[in-house]
């Protein structure tokens, strides 16, 4: 009798400590829409990104014309033909060096990214914090990068909530 008692006071408990979290979604594309700084960031990048590809191209195309010349010349010396394979290669590894250090992990489209993108994730993690914070969320998850929800209330979605406290309308 004792066991049954303690068991079902074990559950009742369990029940309402789950049942008091509350929890709230953000549509983290949708903010990010709705904010002007971010659409001239993505722009701002856009354009780097083209140019340095565009580069990185011109580099590549010079090395498939060093490549080209080299097949079609007929009266190369050995020495000749090694220098000439070394620019060819040269070509190629500089083409390469130059894709790293625009496109690669610490190249400098990362770079602008956290630069460009950092204060707008930081004002948007502080407006979810302090919404949460006065709300009494217990979790507060974004709904674009969360696979797993197959539903979810609308009426737990803070998104226009998160763009008011930074100051931007719905």
């Amino acid at each position: 009798m004792k066991k049954s008692i303690l068991l079902m006071f074990m559950l009742l408990a369990a029940c309402t400590a789950a049942h008091a979290q509350k929890f709230a979604l953000i549509d983290m594309e949708y903010i990010l829409n709705k904010i002007p700084a971010y659409q001239s960031a993505n722009e701002e990048m856009a354009k780097a990104s083209k140019q340095w590809q565009a580069e990185v191209e011109k580099l590549g195309e010079q090395a498939k014309t060093l490549y080209q010349n080299y097949q079609n010349a007929k009266n190369l010396t050995e020495a000749q033909k090694v220098q000439k394979e070394e620019e060819i290669v040269n070509k190629e590894k500089e083409a390469a060096e130059l894709r790293r250090q625009y496109f690669g992990p610490e190249g400098k489209l990362a770079k602008m990214r956290n630069e460009l993108m950092q204060p707008i994730q930081d004002n948007i993690y502080n407006a979810v914090k302090e919404i949460a914070t006065q709300q009494g969320y217990a979790i507060v998850q974004d709904r674009a990068s969360a696979t797993s929800i197959i539903f979810a209330s609308p009426s737990i979605d803070i998104s226009n909530e998160v763009l008011a406290k930074m100051g931007y309308s719905n």
